[in-house]
């Protein structure tokens, strides 16, 4: 068969399947690459030099696949070179199948060393794979024909000049107490690098006596530790790292290398299982604060000795910040506070990151990787089972969140509560989602800590080197059961007899390091007894603070300073502002039917109708140009759902894009505007916490439809709502939640305003229904300047996006304010009897209606703000209607929905009746027929206008 130039790239393709995998090629294609007369054959790197090797005459036997060429940087100083066999021979058949069979068999352990690894502390027999096994292929791989096979042709890097030499090297680097999945991995050049790492053992150099004796010592205070809370505060939860002991010398290797790299920050997410360890040993709190919180369950004392008081969490989910000293400076380290639902802090940690990673100090927020480093613990039953975990791994490569990659560490108690894994998960490995996205996964045994000490090195080599995530799979045990007041033998009760008599993880080593000669018996007790006396001390000298404290009243958020805010914009400053942001390079061509919508921007601020669009626009760029760095990210968000922001603009010609808001000169801070995955729980996490670590920003996440926000109602409820009162995060995260009835559906209609009034209290959120361009312009200008931040929840229009009425003027802009309450501007306030209170989109639907010019005596009232309700605001208007005789609360959603049963109480006014006017009670928001929806709206308005007596 001839190959010419035309077909040269395919047969190339095919040669390189043919390499990995004979069998996978037509028969005639193999039959053309086996005789080595093509040129594409020729001409493939190292091919030349096997046929040399093998005497490689056309036998009709598969041919060996030629070692890969090696980058220069990627090979150690240390690593032996292939060699050719010493001995050379004429091939034969038998040589050739050996060579297949060999190549089958190395392809083999890369693929399936990981089924034949020793990975279970516990001593399960691993399920092996038959090819894996030299004797069973055909041709037998007998020592004979091994030693026969050179290892330069079978592409290994592990020393040893055949296969004979190389094979136990092989099995020890995939099968031992370390293991690797990699082959899934569709990039080659990664697939290549972590052949050449593994194999070479360059991650992997055994520790010096030193090194020994300071693992030891990690190890015996993680033991310690964990003892001695048990026993000082019998039947307390600890959730006790026991089992996985190795995880916290894992953890301060990630810190010691990532400062290496340059980190400036490590950023750790983890749920309860050996989290206090983490705190008192990764980040270095002080034994005495951990401590306080155990007293702090049988004294009150113990905890209003602080100046936090005797509210928040439990010990177990409170995050920290602390500052570790590493051999290249300090670094800080900091635990995300996280509730019980696992996985939840997930994304959180990698907008914790990225935030930590962005200078937002440039226009376009420059983002460096190497600064922050993102480390997530996952327990083996939630990283399969919960949902929030592939949300947070499908961010990773995405441009607006991707960490660089993140190291994931799988805290594998072979259970999950009491769930066996066979109930818990459909794969062999917990870590088998990660497959999906390209991701390495190394496999470690718990109890061989070097091991797994090499596993976060090779981890973060490979992150540095791609900027891609790594799992880390560290199979241990559960020593207790799912916390210390549970008993783990009722359900698992072979598991927990072996664990009983299983040695700990320092037992192991220590007795390692005495067999070896590097310390002493003694000495290894001697550091169990130190890390205990320490703790003895510093206990005794807590409890003699006991009793000094006042208990204090319980914390508010810090109160709101808007009404010293200035949110108005000078007229000139909005003028010059709105021809940057209408203007794009010479040679960039927006899409016709789009050019002559912004051009009306032009004209709106001298003719009036600035809509909603055009208000956030001018609302975003000023506050770019006084140095507060903008966020926004959302499900179709650079466009808008309802194209009305075109934040984001397209070439028609070249599809290249320009956001003008990114390059207005006189910005001193950065613009970052991002289409989101179709994703509510991990987006909304990842932008919660971009804003706690990125104060001073202004970030807005934005729902395709406000009814898709239940999504993410796990990081409304836990984190957004709540994170002040349990862990004093202040955030001003803003939520953009197009809410409205318009005939579209139950599912495109209410973004459910009723559950964030039912979670606001203290003061924790704000919550708006704008009504007005010009509203929305000062109201999101309010939410950046204020000094105190709290997040914001705004129920955005749809149809009011473009309507004319609610569009607003230069003037208001320039001159006015955000008005929590709007007045009826056309009453006639002498004669008015009943005051209708209403909110958002219904108002134009009240004042638009053909029976409201007869209802002169009604008057319309807004209130756009629902949390925390304007009290004063209210009672003055109301009070300006000396002659109203009945309150009317007029909403579009039904009465157990909407703001009513909230605000009710707050509507009341002094011998005024209050009555309601909506949708009556229902278990779905609204109707799924438009002309239903009509009938229905049109009902709602005529009560509201006429009254049921009218």
């Amino acid at each position: 068969m001839d190959v010419d130039g035309l077909n040269a790239g395919y047969a190339r393709d095919l040669l390189e399947e043919y390499l990995e995998n004979p069998e996978s090629v037509p028969s005639e294609w193999r039959r053309l690459f086996e005789s080595g007369a093509s040129d594409v054959v020729a001409t493939h790197p190292g091919l030349t030099r096997l046929l040399e090797t093998l005497d490689g005459g056309p036998n009709g036997h598969p041919a060996a696949a030629p070692a890969e060429p090696v980058p220069a940087e990627a090979v150690p100083a240390e690593a032996p070179k292939a060699q050719s066999a010493p001995d050379t021979e004429p091939t034969s058949s038998e040589l050739l199948g050996g060579v297949a069979a060999a190549m089958a068999l190395v392809k083999a352990h890369r693929m399936h060393g990981h089924l034949a690894a020793r990975l279970d502390p516990l001593g399960s027999e691993p399920p092996g794979d038959p090819a894996l096994e030299a004797e069973r292929l055909i041709p037998k791989l007998t020592p004979d024909l091994q030693s026969r096979i050179p290892a330069s042709v079978l592409r290994l890097y592990v020393p040893g000049d055949t296969l004979l030499d190389a094979l136990p090297r092989l099995r020890a680097t995939y099968c031992g107490t370390i293991a690797y999945e990699i082959e899934h991995i569709s990039d080659h050049e990664k697939r290549l690098w972590l052949r050449q790492a593994i194999e070479s053992g360059r991650y992997r150099r055994p520790l010096s006596a030193d090194e020994k004796k300071g693992l030891l010592a990690q190890l015996s205070r993680v033991e310690a530790f964990e003892q001695y809370l048990r026993r000082a505060f019998l039947g307390q939860k600890q959730f006790s790292i026991e089992g996985l002991d190795a995880m916290v010398p894992m953890l301060d290797e990630a810190v010691e290398l990532a400062a290496e790299s340059g980190a400036h920050d490590v950023v750790i997410g983890m749920a309860h299982r050996g989290r206090l360890n983490v705190l008192a040993h990764t980040l270095g709190l002080g034994y005495d604060s951990i401590i306080r919180e155990f007293e702090g369950e049988r004294t009150i004392d113990a905890v209003v000795s602080t100046d936090e008081g005797g509210t928040g969490d439990v010990k177990y989910h409170l995050g920290a910040e602390g500052t570790r000293s590493t051999s290249v400076g300090d670094i800080t380290v900091t635990l995300a506070s996280n509730p019980s639902h696992l996985e939840a802090v997930d994304p959180v940690v990698e907008g914790r990151a990225r935030a930590e990673q962005t200078d937002r100090s440039t226009r376009m927020g420059l983002h460096d990787p190497s600064v922050a480093l993102p480390v997530l613990i996952h327990g083996d039953a939630s990283f399969p089972g919960q949902g929030g975990v592939a949300e947070t791994l499908n961010l990773s490569a995405l441009d607006g969140y991707s960490v660089g990659g993140t190291l994931h560490l799988i805290a594998n108690n072979q259970v999950g509560f009491t769930t066996d894994p066979m109930e818990g998960r459909s794969t062999r490995y917990s870590s088998d989602l990660a497959k999906g996205f390209d991701i390495p996964i190394i496999h470690v045994n718990a109890d061989d800590p070097e091991a797994a000490i090499s596993a976060i090195r090779l981890s973060l080599a490979f992150r540095r080197r791609f900027e891609s995530d790594v799992v880390v799979d560290i199979v241990g045990y559960r020593r207790h059961g799912h916390n210390e007041q549970d008993e783990a033998a009722y359900t698992q009760p072979l598991m927990a007899a072996q664990i009983a008599g299983h040695p700990t993880a320092r037992q192991l080593f220590a007795q390692r390091l005495t067999e070896e000669g590097v310390v002493t018996a003694e000495e290894a007790e001697k550091l169990v007894k130190d890390v205990t006396d320490e703790l003895r001390r510093a206990h005794e000298a807590l409890k003699a603070t006991f009793g000094g404290g006042e208990r204090g009243d319980e914390q508010r958020i810090p109160a709101s300073t808007v009404d010293e805010i200035v949110t108005a914009v000078g007229a000139e400053a909005l003028r010059t502002l709105n021809d940057h942001l209408l203007s794009v390079p010479d040679t960039f061509t927006i899409h016709p039917k789009l050019k002559t919508q912004l051009e009306r921007r032009r004209q709106a601020l001298d003719q009036g109708g600035i809509d909603w669009g055009q208000a956030e626009a001018l609302a975003f760029g000023s506050l770019l140009l006084e140095g507060i760095p903008i966020r926004l990210t959302g499900q179709d968000t650079e466009r808008g759902t309802f194209s009305h922001r075109h934040a984001m603009l397209h070439d028609v010609h070249t599809g290249e894009t320009y956001a003008p808001l990114q390059h207005l000169e006189a910005a001193t801070a950065s613009c970052e505007i991002y289409n989101s995955p179709l994703s509510e729980y991990a987006c909304l996490g990842f932008e919660y916490g971009y804003s706690v670590a990125a104060p001073e920003a202004l970030v807005l996440w934005e729902a395709q439809f406000g009814d898709f926000v239940n999504g993410g109602q796990i990081v409304i409820d836990q984190f957004i709502v709540a994170g002040m009162a349990k862990w004093r995060e202040l955030t001003r995260l803003t939520l953009l939640l197009p809410h409205g009835y318009e005939g579209n559906g139950p599912e495109h209609s209410s973004a459910r305003l009723e559950r964030f009034l039912q979670l606001a209290a203290q003061e924790n959120i704000r919550v708006c229904n704008c009504s007005t361009a010009a509203q929305y312009f000062h109201l999101v200008r309010r939410q950046a300047l204020d000094p105190v931040g709290r997040p914001l929840v705004v129920m955005t229009p749809k149809g009011l996006l473009r309507l004319r009425q609610a569009s607003s003027t230069l003037g208001d802009l320039a001159d006015g304010s955000f008005a929590p309450v709007l007045d009826d501007p056309a009453a006639a306030r002498k004669k008015v009897r009943r005051l209708v209170v209403c909110s958002g989109k219904l108002y134009y639907d009240i004042v638009g209606h053909e029976e409201r010019a007869g209802a002169r005596h009604v008057a319309v009232v807004r209130v756009e703000q629902l949390y925390p309700f304007p009290v004063e605001e209210y009672a003055r208007v109301v009070a300006s209607y000396p002659r109203v005789e009945e309150i009317v609360w007029a909403q579009e959603e039904p009465q157990n929905m909407g703001a009513w049963r909230t605000i009710r109480h707050r509507l009341e006014a002094p011998g005024v009746p209050l009555r309601y006017v909506g949708r009556p009670w229902r278990a779905s928001p609204s109707e799924g027929y438009p002309t239903a929806h009509l009938i229905e709206q049109d009902r709602i308005v005529r009560e509201a206008l006429k009254g049921l007596a009218d």
